[in-house]
């Protein structure tokens, strides 16, 4: 079941903006090593999860693996075949909006050689450009 959030102020949001480098969440604050975006654009709840899968799968249930990004915003979607006009279409699915520079998952407790192979499985379900960077790399 993909994540969303468990309430909001409003249902729908505007489209905005995603220009920019990331602020916030651009180190790694939990575990050895992470997969950092490098492109920007918008990670879905389902991309999210099947990235996750990817990784807990290689693991074998070994390590700890840290979800460092959230879909918090929701993204609508009028019918098919429906004419203009007659307000915005209901919530289709959430999004994570990523800029360059945001941790996506974090690991620790397995070899380097395993989580380089874990991330790289997970980066294949991932839309944008990521890298792979470990704790003294990132200081």
């Amino acid at each position: 079941m993909p994540r969303q959030p468990a309430r909001t102020k409003y249902r729908k949001v505007q489209k905005g903006s995603l220009a920019g480098n990331a602020k916030g969440g651009n180190t790694i604050a939990f575990g050895d090593y992470a997969i950092q975006c490098i492109g920007r654009g918008r990670l879905t709840a389902s991309q999210i999860e099947a990235a996750r899968v990817a990784i807990t799968r290689h693991l074998k249930r070994k390590g700890k693996v840290w979800i460092r990004v959230f879909p918090h915003k929701p993204i609508t979607k009028k019918p098919l075949e429906t004419r203009m006009g007659k307000g915005k279409g209901p919530v289709e699915y959430y999004v994570a909006q990523c800029k360059p520079g945001v941790i996506l998952f974090e690991l620790a407790g397995v070899p380097l050689s395993v989580a380089r192979e874990a991330m790289r499985l997970a980066d294949a379900k991932i839309p944008f450009r990521c890298r792979f960077i470990t704790r003294d790399q990132a200081a």
